[in-house]
C-alpha cells in the first residue's frame, strides 16, 4: 500500500509537467442570514470564509469546514433541500459555530498560479485559520474548542495540520482512509479536464493546470449506484471546482500509516460504504462501521479514541447521499465527546 500510494504521488507529480500556469479572478459570495463572510489572509491571497453562529448567538465549539479538491464551500453549505444537505446548518442547530473556508484556487478565494498549489500549504492555512479562531476571528470572541472538518483531499490537510501543530481539540475526516483503492484513483483522475474547456468557467480566466470534472462524470466518481436525488447532482455539476494537481502529491502521502498516528485529540472518520476511492478494492474495508473501525483503528494512538462511521449505501460525497442525516446525527453525537 505505501508503495502504490507513493507510485500514485509521483504520477500526479509528473502529470504536472503538462500543465501551463496563468492567472484567475476570485467571485464574490453573499453569505447566508445569520453569518458573516471574512476573508483570510495568506501568502498567495486571501481564503474566503464564512463565519456562522449557532441560534442565540454564542458558542464554544467551532467547526472549521473546509472543501475537497472538487468542491468549493457549497458542499458543507448545499442550497437544494437545507433541511437535508445543509451540513453547515445541522451543526449550527446542534449549538456548534462553523467556518466554511474554501482552499485557494476554488470559490471565492484568491486563484493564484495553479501549480503553486499544495496540500502543505492548505494545512498552512488552516493552522493560522485556527489560531485566528482560538484569539478571536474576525473581531469576535475567541472559541474555546476548534474542530477541523475535511473532505478527500482535504482531510488529509486536516491530518497534516493536526499532527503538525496539535493545536484543535478534534479532527472530522470524511472520503478519506489508508486504504486507497489506486485503480478506482487513477480511474477518478482520468475525469478530469482543463476548466478552460469547461462552461460552467467559460470566462473566469482559469489558468490552464486548473482542472475540473468532466460533464457527466461526477455520477460515477462521488455518488453510489442510486442514491443520490437526481436535483443534487445537477445542483453539484452547477456548483464544481477547480483544483490543481500539484495539491495531490503531498496530499496523498498523508494518506501512508504514520501522519495519522501523530494526532492526540479525538478523531472521527466517516465514509460511504460506496466509496470507490476509500473503501479499498471492492470496497472491502467499508461492509459497515465495525469492518472500517477494524481496518483504521491501528493508524490512530490511543488519545485519538477514534471513531469509525460508515453510512450505508454512499459514495465518496456523504453530505449529498440520500441518507446524509444519518451521518449528520453520527457527527453531533461524536462531538458531544469532545
Amino acid at each position: 500500500m505505501r508503495t502504490s500510494v507513493r507510485a500514485l504521488a509521483a504520477i500526479a507529480a509528473a502529470a504536472l509537467l503538462n500543465l501551463t500556469p496563468g492567472i484567475a479572478h476570485a467571485d464574490p459570495v453573499t453569505p447566508a442570514a445569520g453569518c458573516r463572510d471574512i476573508s483570510f489572509p495568506v501568502a498567495q491571497g486571501t481564503l474566503a470564509t464564512t463565519l456562522c453562529l449557532p441560534p442565540g448567538g454564542t458558542a464554544d465549539t467551532v467547526m472549521v469546514l473546509m472543501s475537497g479538491s472538487n468542491y468549493n464551500g457549497t458542499y458543507w453549505d448545499f442550497s437544494y433541500q437545507p433541511e437535508i444537505y445543509n451540513f453547515r446548518k445541522a451543526m449550527n442547530a446542534a449549538g456548534y459555530a462553523t467556518l466554511v473556508a474554501d482552499r485557494l484556487g476554488n470559490g471565492a478565494s484568491s486563484r493564484p498560479l495553479s501549480l503553486s498549489l499544495t496540500a502543505t500549504g492548505t494545512s498552512e492555512a488552516l493552522h493560522g485559520i485556527v489560531q485566528a479562531l482560538r484569539a478571536g476571528y474576525g473581531g469576535g470572541a475567541g472559541f474555546e474548542k476548534v474542530v477541523t472538518a475535511g473532505h478527500s483531499l482535504t482531510s488529509s490537510t486536516s491530518v497534516m495540520e493536526a499532527s503538525t501543530y496539535h493545536d484543535v481539540d478534534g479532527v472530522l475526516l470524511t472520503g478519506y482512509s489508508h486504504t486507497l483503492s489506486i485503480p478506482d484513483v487513477l480511474g477518478v483522475i482520468s475525469s478530469y479536464y482543463p476548466a478552460v474547456a469547461d462552461p460552467v468557467f467559460a470566462g473566469r480566466g482559469v489558468d490552464s493546470g486548473y482542472l475540473t470534472t468532466r460533464p457527466g462524470a461526477r455520477q460515477f466518481a462521488f455518488y453510489g449506484d442510486g442514491d443520490f436525488d437526481p436535483a443534487v447532482l445537477a445542483t453539484d455539476e452547477a456548483t464544481k471546482e477547480t483544483f490543481s494537481l500539484s495539491e495531490y502529491p503531498d496530499g496523498l502521502l498523508a494518506t501512508l500509516p504514520g501522519q495519522s498516528a501523530e494526532i492526540n485529540v479525538p478523531i472521527m472518520l466517516a465514509v460511504g460504504s460506496k466509496d470507490r476511492l476509500s473503501c479499498g478494492p471492492n470496497y472491502a474495508i467499508c461492509a459497515d462501521s465495525a469492518t472500517l473501525y477494524a481496518a483504521e483503528a491501528q493508524y490512530y494512538a490511543p488519545a485519538a479514541r477514534f471513531r469509525a462511521f460508515v453510512l450505508p449505501g454512499s459514495g465518496h460525497s456523504v453530505n449529498l447521499a440520500l441518507n446524509t442525516r444519518d451521518y449528520q446525527t453520527a457527527v453531533i453525537d461524536w462531538m458531544k465527546t469532545i
